[in-house]
């Protein structure tokens, strides 16, 4: 089993930064779909107030609660504060989205005992697990 599967299996709550209630946007329907599959989605995005009915908070430091995994829908150079902040709040793994690399934020994570996918959508990852769920 890979190591996106074993995450995917292990994590229950999520959450993304970057998340837009626009339904156009892909974190929109990336974020709907993983809901849609069991998942708690907590966004994280200044702009918001709430998306997909869950409240937003502006940053990961605000989340009241445990969060397992963070899922970045920001640009790379967004990702060494949110890395930073991931583990400041203890989650278990930070996901890169497609098209997202920051090889020593990735670094900086692993090093602080978090598990990091990078450049892969979580939506094909959960998809391609689904016979094996």
């Amino acid at each position: 089993m890979s190591v996106a599967c074993e995450i995917l299996r292990r994590a229950k709550t999520i959450a993304v930064v970057g998340l837009s209630g626009q339904r156009w946007r892909p974190s929109y329907g990336v974020s709907e779909y993983m809901q849609s599959a069991g998942y708690r989605i907590v966004p994280v995005n200044p702009t918001e107030t709430e998306v997909l009915g869950e409240k937003a908070y502006a940053t990961l430091d605000e989340i009241p609660e445990p969060v397992d995994m963070v899922d970045i829908f920001r640009r790379p150079e967004h990702v060494p504060d949110i890395v930073d902040a991931a583990i400041r709040i203890g989650v278990k793994c930070v996901w890169m989205q497609e098209g997202i690399v920051h090889e020593e934020a990735a670094a900086k994570a692993r090093a602080a005992g978090l598990e990091v996918v990078m450049d892969r959508c979580i939506l094909k990852e959960h998809r391609r697990m689904l016979p094996s769920v």
